[in-house]
C-alpha cells in the first residue's frame, strides 16, 4: 500500500492574479473570497484537498505589495511568514502580462528560501496559443529551477496536471484534517468574508479598502429551520457609511441579498441576514482595532 503523503503549500503572487480563484477551484467550493481589487484576501485561509492517499493544504495569502499603512504591513507579514516551514510554494502570475516589477520582487523573495517553488501561469484562456511558449520562457527566467504549470483557474483548465505536479513535492505525512473538511476557518469567518466580498463588488470607490465585517451573532432558532445572522460592516468615515447604506438603504439591501444567497449555499440552510453599518475611525491604522476585527 502506498505511503500516505501530506503537505502545506502557500499560494503567493501579486494581487489579482487569481490566487483565491485557484484555491476555490481546486477545493471545489468557495473557501476564500475573490475580487478584482487588491487587498481582498486579508487573512491566511487554509483550503484542504483530501485525495485517496494524500492531503494537500493550500494557504491562500494576501497579495505581496509594498505596505502603505498598518493594514499593508499586516498583509505583507502574513504572506512572508507563510514561506517558512512549508513543503512547497505556489507562485501564481497573470499570464496576460510579461513579468513585471512585482513578479520580480516576489521571485527575489523566493530565492531567499530553500523551499521548492512551482510557477503557475494563470488565465491562459486569454492568451493566444502561439504566445504561450514565449511566456513560459519569460517566467522560467525568474526562477530557472522552478517547474511551470499553465492553467485557467476560472475555467478549470489543466488543474489535474497542476495537482500531479504538486503531489511530486508531498512528503510522507499524516492526514491533518478529516476527509470531509475543506477549510480550517470557522463558518462565521467565511460568512463575514462573503459579506465583505459582496460589498467589494457593489461599491466602486475607495470605500472597500476601509471596510471590515464582524459577525456579531449566528444561531439556528429553535423549531425553525433558518439561521439568523447579525453582522456589522465597519468603515472609517461617516461619508463612507452613507455610500454603503445607499439611497433609501438600497445599496445595503443589495449587498445583503447577494451575501445571503451565497451563505445559504455554504450553510445548506435558509438564512435571515441583518446588516448594520458602523463607523470606526481610522481602524486600519490602529493595531488594537485590527486585532479586534481578527487581523492579528
Amino acid at each position: 500500500m502506498a505511503e500516505y503523503r501530506s503537505g502545506f503549500f502557500p499560494v503567493v503572487g501579486r494581487p489579482n492574479v487569481g490566487k483565491s480563484t485557484l484555491v476555490n477551484a481546486i477545493i471545489g467550493q468557495k473557501v476564500t473570497i475573490t475580487s478584482a481589487r487588491p487587498q481582498t484576501t486579508r487573512n491566511r485561509v487554509q483550503g484542504v484537498l483530501t485525495l485517496e492517499n494524500a492531503q494537500i493544504i493550500f494557504l491562500d495569502t494576501p497579495g505581496i505589495l509594498k505596505p502603505k499603512d498598518k493594514m499593508g504591513q499586516y498583509l505583507a507579514r502574513v504572506t512572508l511568514n507563510t514561506l517558512k516551514e512549508v513543503d512547497g510554494i505556489i507562485f501564481v502570475v497573470d499570464g496576460q502580462f510579461s513579468p513585471g516589477p512585482g513578479d520580480r520582487y516576489i521571485a527575489g523573495k523566493m530565492q531567499e528560501v530553500t523551499t521548492p517553488v512551482i510557477i503557475v501561469i494563470n488565465k491562459v484562456d486569454k492568451i493566444e496559443e502561439g504566445a504561450l511558449e514565449n511566456l513560459k520562457i519569460e517566467y522560467s527566467q525568474l526562477l530557472p529551477r522552478a517547474p511551470v504549470a499553465m492553467i485557467s483557474a476560472l475555467h478549470g483548465r489543466n488543474l489535474g496536471d497542476f495537482l500531479q505536479l504538486v503531489k511530486k513535492y508531498l512528503p510522507v505525512g499524516p492526514q491533518y484534517f478529516p476527509a470531509d473538511m475543506v477549510t480550517d476557518q470557522p463558518e462565521q469567518f467565511i460568512v463575514a468574508e462573503i459579506i465583505r466580498e459582496k460589498a467589494f463588488k457593489e461599491i466602486r470607490d475607495e470605500v472597500p479598502y476601509s471596510l471590515a465585517v464582524e459577525v456579531v451573532d449566528m444561531s439556528l432558532k429553535e423549531n425553525k429551520d433558518i439561521v439568523h445572522i447579525y453582522a456589522n460592516i465597519y468603515t472609517e468615515r461617516e461619508s463612507q457609511k452613507g455610500i454603503i447604506v445607499g439611497k433609501k438603504g438600497q445599496m445595503l439591501k443589495r449587498i445583503g441579498t447577494e451575501a445571503r444567497q451565497d451563505i445559504e449555499v455554504l450553510l445548506a440552510s435558509k438564512v435571515y441576514l441583518e446588516l448594520r453599518v458602523k463607523v470606526r475611525k481610522n481602524w486600519r491604522s490602529k493595531e488594537e482595532e485590527m486585532k479586534r476585527l481578527g487581523y492579528r
